[in-house]
């Protein structure tokens, strides 16, 4: 077996190789066990404020009822256009208990992308925070919604909290509205509904639970379906990875990214609810202020971040002045993109934790692969691949032949969790969704990737980000990691950018460590030593910020596009 799937022999000794068959149950399942055995138990920590298992599971019955007597029917898609607050679960679980599909969205969106995902799913129902309703009602017109529900940030917020909020900023920053006499207010369905009786609609772990939105960074977005024993099978998989880690009851899960985004909705939030740890959620991980004194109130065990998070983290003042104690933190999660080295090395060094990195994509709805909670971690290694999930490096062609360790090609994966199509969009969903041999179809991530002899793997880049310069073959991530390991560079990022002769050539964007200074060509330097002649950027653009997506990843394509329209 461990010839066929090496990364077996490498497990921490209390991982199971399978933890299959998984249960018959959803998420729906697991809180109401949960509100039954222990209610009076934080699910959720919000600015301070705590909403109880019971408090979660009787506000979403109520909320469940409401959406039901305003015509949602299972299958009804739902909107989400919220950022992480009490609401987004509360409705997220009664849409699902009446047996809708949740339709988690970027609540930043523009509207002409709110419109398109709104129209796209065929969403009958939104659900906002005050400051989006507006845009929502821009675009109601032309979608199929029947009606808006708005909520405040401040209905969850501890009553001092909420007191200021109302006083100082309220209205200040667009939080008070009027709404639309058609629509109506989150917490007048929530009394209205208190008593009413239960949906009892029978939701199955194979019925759609929610549509996730995939591609847009790089091509146009698709809707990416997962089902109910998604969650589940995910959850599982997550806390038997970390178990030897996380002390049920005690240890909190900090969450600062966002709920519309795979990694927390699918990856985070079932591994709170299988493992029994509070989950203390963050609204807006750029508030960096907020962020850290949310560290100090919770005092989390277990962080969850992206690699441009840890770096802001690392480089606010408080910490750096030791103004902030990170040493509750024992276990974190790092994903959605490549984790520089120097990082990782630093905030393990800030905070005694330990960093695993990991990988998964919308369309593994967290299908992951994670480094060791215990045992080896390698550098630049995604891992090993979890419980009950498969993993293949294919050659780029046909993705029909295994290529050998060491050899780059497509990363392609098959698990109990993985997407189960694009909704109303059979051609991409063949195209990524492709059967080779018995088993099942395989997920073809599009990310370029080779498995070392132990079974770790290692991301190249995406097949869409390499670039080609006179012929040769280069991958961006590779320029970055070595432009990170110079002192003076704080972020970076690196694309390809037209050239007359070589077609390609690589180019990157630098931010500099605050009291830190360098120059284009000390930068080309560092990298002329480390590097082959035709892999050093061209030019080094030095900037106060890079364009990113509200989880963090940096927009490589605005990028290159600004260097088009400006060449």
């Amino acid at each position: 077996m461990h010839s066929v799937r090496p990364w077996l022999a490498h497990y921490d000794a209390d991982v199971a190789h399978s933890i299959a068959p998984y249960p018959d149950k959803t998420l729906i399942d697991y809180l109401a066990d949960l509100s039954r055995a222990h209610g009076d138990r934080s699910a959720v920590l919000f600015k301070g404020a705590s909403v109880s298992y019971r408090l979660l599971e009787t506000q979403s019955d109520a909320f469940a009822a409401a959406v039901a007597s305003l015509g949602v029917r299972p299958g009804d898609r739902v909107a989400l256009i919220l950022p992480n607050c009490p609401q987004f679960m509360i409705a997220q679980f009664g849409v699902w208990k009446a047996g809708g599909v949740v339709v988690a969205l970027n609540p930043i969106y523009s509207e002409r992308e709110l419109e398109a995902a709104l129209e796209s799913t065929g969403a009958v129902l939104a659900i906002a925070l005050t400051p989006f309703y507006a845009r929502v009602k821009a675009v109601q017109g032309r979608t199929r919604l029947r009606g808006v529900i708005a909520t405040s940030i401040k209905e969850y917020l501890p009553p001092a909290l909420r007191l200021l909020f109302t006083v100082f900023k309220e209205k200040k920053d667009g939080h008070r509205i009027t709404i639309a006499a058609e629509d109506m207010w989150f917490q007048d369905l929530l009394r209205t509904h208190r008593a009413s009786p239960k949906t009892g609609v029978n939701v199955r772990p194979d019925d759609r639970a929610v549509i996730l939105s995939s591609g847009g960074t790089t091509g146009t977005p698709k809707g990416v379906v997962g089902l109910h024993r998604h969650y589940v099978a995910a959850g599982r998989q997550l806390h038997e990875w970390t178990k030897s880690a996380l002390n049920q009851w005690t240890d909190t899960i900090m969450l600062p990214l966002p709920l519309f985004h795979v990694y927390a909705n699918v990856g985070v939030q079932p591994l709170a609810f299988v493992a029994g740890a509070p989950l203390s959620i963050v609204p807006n991980p750029r508030d960096l202020d907020d962020l850290l004194k949310t560290i100090r109130q919770v005092k989390p065990a277990f962080f969850n971040g992206i690699p441009t998070l840890y770096t802001a983290i690392l480089n606010h003042p408080d910490v750096q002045n030791g103004k902030v104690d990170l040493r509750s933190i024992k276990l974190c999660f790092c994903g959605s993109s490549a984790l520089m080295a120097e990082t990782k090395r630093r905030f393990e060094d800030a905070t005694g934790a330990r960093i695993v990195e990991g990988y998964s994509l919308t369309e593994g709805m967290m299908a992951c692969c994670v480094n060791p909670v215990k045992g080896k971690n390698k550098i630049g290694s995604i891992g090993l691949p979890l419980p009950d999930v498969d993993v293949r490096i294919v050659d780029t062609e046909g993705g029909e032949r295994d290529l050998p360790s060491g050899e780059v090609g497509e990363l392609i994966m098959r698990a109990p969790q993985h997407f189960a199509e694009y909704w109303n969009n059979p051609e991409e969903t063949a195209d990524t969704l492709r059967t080779h041999g018995p088993g099942g179809p395989w997920v073809h991530s599009g990310d370029l990737a080779y498995m070392d002899d132990e079974g770790y793997l290692f991301i190249v880049d995406r097949k869409k980000d390499m670039l080609k310069t006179s012929g040769y073959q280069v991958w961006p991530r590779e320029i970055e990691e070595v432009l990170a390991s110079h002192p003076a560079v704080m972020e970076v990022s690196v694309a390809g950018v037209p050239d007359p002769l070589k077609g390609e050539v690589p180019k990157a964007w630098v931010i500099l460590r605050a009291g830190q200074s360098a120059t284009e060509s000390e930068l080309r330097a560092h990298c002329r030593e480390r590097l082959a002649p035709y892999k050093v950027p061209v030019q080094v653009e030095f900037r106060k910020e890079l364009p990113k997506t509200m989880v963090g990843k940096v927009l490589r394509r605005l990028l290159v596009e600004e260097t088009k329209r400006a060449s």
